[in-house]
């Protein structure tokens, strides 16, 4: 026999939502968690607001049903992709999903704290939808968790005469300030707010944390595997160019505008396609699509605004898994076995300089063959090499930094995605296998979702700050195990 559905109501500045109580898993403080799904941070961005800044959601009265995820700016059916992340049509968007054990308002400084994820993606996919970002783990470990969505592709990243940049960052911004508005009438502590995110995702909490306008929004960071995109605003303009010539309209607001949703995501899809044969050039050349350093949100790169002291006051966990992108290489690993080592790591980017030693501290993916060392080479120079220069401009800013090395029972070592449902806890989830194997090991995931739930509540994770004297990296794996210079295998590639 089923149990009856039990909902509950919070009201909001915005108007009264309803959610629905669900149950936790695992042992901790509370059994159940009450989910509000689809709640609207911001009117829809079509019409004239499609290119414009995000608006702030109009109040509605009565009370708004907060049972189904909202609309996703992904469209259409994603395919296979390593996390589940549906695509739900509509046209409001801009949408937050809140996750509480105690929905009920809290008085200043009482709340729980709170965790915001931003999904990844690669900035022109991805869903907040997904069963894994279901918050009801850490609800059970006294963690309010939001989910946000934003604005993907060339409407959130693209540049467009006539109209404001970054409107996918200035998304994230205005997710934010609804969790600073809000969130105590959802039993959560405006002052205790930790972003993260995933790959695109941790790109751009990496982002927030260089954004001076951003600053008073959130606490700490929580960065996994987060490559930093920093499009420049010739390489924006450029492929604004010629998405405008492709279509066939000017290249300009009044000409983007013209053009239905469809039809762009079309003609973007077609100039900005990604497979393995365009790594190189990826890594080179930067996406074409993501923040863009346009001279005022994001007046410089990341890198500089880091090193001149932007968000020096925040607590930041980084890190990667082993392998991220050796997946890429899958369909090319009979051709690459012939090709001798030093012509592959010339053709990767390896300088000339760096090789003998990179091939030294790599000795285990070079035994595993050049499909591993061509996807050790890759993950290195697009998500390590990024991170240690971030966590060096840093310099002496409080920081702590890891390896998910857990091989995945599916691939045999530690791919993209794969460290995502431990730090979720939530293993039990769907469409598991076909990332982490049978039998994904739940003490790993206690561990580290423990770490992350410590982190958001105090701002400690529990291993060694990372420091330049022994540079201490938590490597997450069975057993896990604290390393001073944990990323000696990257020391090669960094100037």
């Amino acid at each position: 026999m089923t149990q009856p559905v039990e909902f509950v109501e919070v009201a909001t500045r915005s108007g009264v939502v309803r959610g629905r109580w669900k149950e936790t898993t695992g042992e901790g403080a509370n059994p159940r968690s009450a989910a509000f799904l689809g709640i609207p941070f911001a009117e829809p961005p079509i019409g004239d607001l499609r290119f414009q800044a995000p608006v702030k959601k109009e109040p509605w009265t009565g009370t708004l049903d907060a049972l189904e995820f909202g609309a996703t700016a992904q469209r259409g059916d994603p395919g296979v992709t390593l996390i589940p992340e549906p695509s739900i049509p509509g046209e409001s968007t801009l949408n937050v999903n809140v996750f509480t054990p105690s929905p009920k308002k809290a008085e200043a400084g009482t709340g729980l704290p709170v965790l915001v994820w931003i999904h990844g993606g690669g900035y022109f996919a991805g869903s907040p939808a997904s069963p894994w970002y279901d918050g009801r783990n850490f609800n059970r470990d006294n963690v309010v968790t939001v989910t946000a969505s934003y604005r993907l592709g060339f409407d959130g990243f693209g540049w467009v005469e006539g109209a404001p940049a970054n409107r996918g960052v200035l998304d994230w911004m205005a997710a934010l300030q609804w969790v600073q508005d809000n969130i105590a009438d959802f039993g959560g502590d405006p002052g205790r707010v930790t972003i993260a995110g995933q790959s695109a995702g941790g790109g751009a909490v990496l982002t927030l944390l260089g954004v001076e306008a951003a600053q008073d929004l959130f606490h700490q960071v929580y960065a996994i595997s987060s490559p930093i995109p920093d499009v420049s605003t010739e390489a924006a303009k450029e492929f604004a160019a010629k998405m405008a010539e492709k279509l066939g309209v000017s290249n300009d607001l009044a000409g983007f505008s013209s053009v239905s949703e469809e039809k762009l995501l079309e003609v973007q899809k077609e100039l900005s396609n990604l497979d393995p044969s365009q790594m190189e050039k990826i890594l080179k050349e930067g996406l074409s699509l993501g923040p863009v350093v346009d001279g005022t949100l994001i007046p410089r790169r990341t890198i500089d605004s880091i090193k001149k002291g932007v968000g020096a006051d925040k607590h930041l966990v980084i890190g990667a898994t082993d392998d991220e992108f050796t997946m890429a290489l899958a369909e090319m690993e009979s051709k690459l076995k012939w090709v001798p080592k030093p012509l592959l790591l010339r053709q990767l980017g390896v300088p000339k300089k760096a090789r003998k030693a990179y091939l030294a501290a790599n000795k285990d993916v070079v035994e595993a063959g050049n499909y591993r060392l061509g996807g050790r080479i890759l993950t290195d120079r697009m998500f390590k090499v990024p991170m240690l220069e971030a966590i060096a401009a840093r310099r002496n800013a409080p920081t702590w930094v890891y390896r998910f090395a857990w091989p995945s029972g599916t691939f045999g070592f530690a791919e993209h995605c794969l460290d995502v449902p431990f730090f979720f806890d939530c293993l039990d989830g769907p469409a598991m296998a076909p990332l982490a194997g049978d039998a994904p090991p739940q003490c790993l995931a206690d561990e580290l979702h423990h770490a992350a739930v410590q982190f958001i509540r105090t701002g400690d994770p529990g291993w060694p700050r990372y420091i330049k004297k022994d540079r201490v990296v938590r490597v997450w794996d069975v057993p896990s195990q604290d390393v001073p210079n944990g990323f000696a295998s990257v020391y090669p590639l960094v100037g």
